[in-house]
């Protein structure tokens, strides 16, 4: 079970990193707080001081078809956003 699916990356989290040293994280959501820090730490070997998670139930969705109404639901996620201790930095752009 991979717990941190992938890194939040839009112009509201970019300038949230700028001002205050926090990342943004699609994870599992069934992931607790404990291991969401752990598996930061681990993959990019930085310290995490805090960690503050949301999620976000699915939205139906409905279109029409030649077969008629199809009715469905997006996934649920759950998002987390780290704050890391002063002077440790994450670099998304480094494997590219």
């Amino acid at each position: 079970m991979s717990i941190l699916k992938k890194p939040i990356i839009t112009e509201k989290m970019s300038a949230l990193t700028e001002e205050s040293n926090r990342y943004g994280f699609v994870v599992d959501h069934k992931a607790n707080k404990l291991q969401i820090k752990d598996a930061v730490e681990k993959m990019y070997g930085v310290s995490v001081d805090n960690v503050n998670t949301m999620t976000y139930k699915g939205k139906r969705k409905t279109r029409y078809t030649k077969n008629g109404w199809v009715e469905g639901r997006t996934d649920k996620v759950k998002k987390a956003v780290v704050t890391l201790t002063d002077g440790d930095v994450i670099d998304f752009y480094s494997n590219i």
